[in-house]
């Protein structure tokens, strides 16, 4: 099936939509929330590279303008950023340690993509590494030298002069279920819970503290004023936990991350789980979530039957996506637009639940819009 698209009143359109976090009463039609991602500009173009691995940024630039020329014929805009290589840039803020290696993470790059390993060995070394981890956060000095590079003041310094740039807030983390199991290992975790709760229940809320410690840290680091700049968690493995085992880990760690850094309803409390981690919701809902990114499972019905204030980015599978099959897509996406539609309770975002990868081409995003302007309209 081909839908017909009139791209300019698409835009027009679109630009209307994402008002009031995607509730607008004035908004035209359901919101579009694709705008591909860089590891698409691989199989569009016919070129050879790692989609999650390194590209340079004399390539990375010249992949992106072509990509976008591209993009301009078929869905009428450019979508990636064109940022040509500069003297400057090779004058950067330093990188920091990340949260995970503060419970012995090991960061591992197979030559595609990038995992975290353990080095834990039950629950006797996870004891000793929270004591370990409890009296390092506990001293500001220690902690702040532990996390930032021996040279970060003085390459943060040179950047601001260069650029008026300054290291920017804690925002985000891998979630607290992911973490735990990439640290601690799968089993050994779930079963904790079982074999000795307090441990497991510990973990957490050293998890938390380390948080909130980087929270803190980056509030500083970043000279910003404004110490509420939101939350997000990518916790895909929280579907591994039942409602009671995550209420006792990972809701822990959001409550008290939260209440901390988005009190209020406006300050930006995320949760992507692309997963089927549907069990898990009632618990999500307690936060008032102001945007999910959750499985393809998981259908717009239920996700606003729990939380009918949240803006859905979602609910069309990543392979129906990735696999560019134009009738698929279309059901999709008719199918998420008669959700949002019924009753008018809009706040779809429409995107894929998951990820955009590597495959996914831009005429299955025209295809998307055309579907939205032919079944979305409020």
């Amino acid at each position: 099936m081909k839908l017909d698209l009139d791209i300019e009143q698409f835009w027009k359109d679109e630009e209307l939509t994402h008002a009031e976090n995607c509730f607008s009463k004035s908004s035209p039609q359901v919101a579009l929330g694709i705008r591909m991602s860089e590891e698409c500009v691989f199989a569009e173009l016919g070129e050879e590279g790692e989609p999650w691995g390194y590209t340079s940024p004399e390539r990375r630039y010249d992949l992106n303008c072509r990509y976008n020329e591209k993009a301009i014929q078929i869905v009428g805009r450019p979508l990636l950023p064109e940022n040509k290589p500069q003297p400057q840039d090779t004058i950067t803020i330093p990188e920091f340690r990340p949260m995970a290696e503060i419970f012995g993470g090991k960061f591992f790059y197979d030559g595609h993509t990038t995992w975290l390993h353990g080095t834990m060995d039950g629950p006797e070394d996870l004891e000793k590494k929270l004591a370990e981890v409890s009296a390092l956060i506990a001293d500001p000095e220690a902690f702040r030298a532990w996390v930032l590079p021996k040279d970060w003041d003085e390459k943060c310094k040179a950047v601001y002069e260069l650029t008026g740039r300054r290291p920017g807030p804690f925002t985000g983390i891998r979630g607290p279920v992911t973490m735990g199991t990439s640290v601690f290992g799968v089993e050994t975790l779930l079963y904790l819970y079982y074999d000795d709760e307090g441990l497991f229940t510990h973990f957490a809320d050293v998890m938390a503290d380390v948080v909130l410690a980087y929270v803190d840290l980056f509030r500083k680091e970043s000279h910003i004023e404004d110490p509420y700049h939101g939350f997000t968690f990518c916790d895909d493995d929280s579907n591994l936990m039942t409602p009671d085992m995550y209420r006792a880990f990972g809701y822990r760690v959001l409550k008290r991350v939260f209440e901390e850094t988005a009190p209020l309803p406006h300050h930006n409390r995320y949760q992507h789980s692309d997963s089927a981690m549907g069990h898990l919701m009632p618990l999500l809902a307690d936060f008032n979530l102001t945007g999910c990114n959750f499985g393809p499972t998981i259908t717009v019905q239920e996700i606003r039957r729990l939380m009918p204030n949240t803006r859905i980015d979602g609910q069309m599978a990543p392979f129906t996506f990735m696999n560019n099959d134009q009738d698929a897509i279309i059901a999709e996406v008719k199918r998420d637009c008669e959700a949002a539609k019924e009753n008018d309770l809009r706040g779809l975002n429409f995107t894929t639940a998951g990820s955009i990868n590597n495959g996914s081409s831009l005429e299955s995003m025209r295809t998307v819009m055309a579907a939205i302007q032919n079944y979305g309209r409020y």
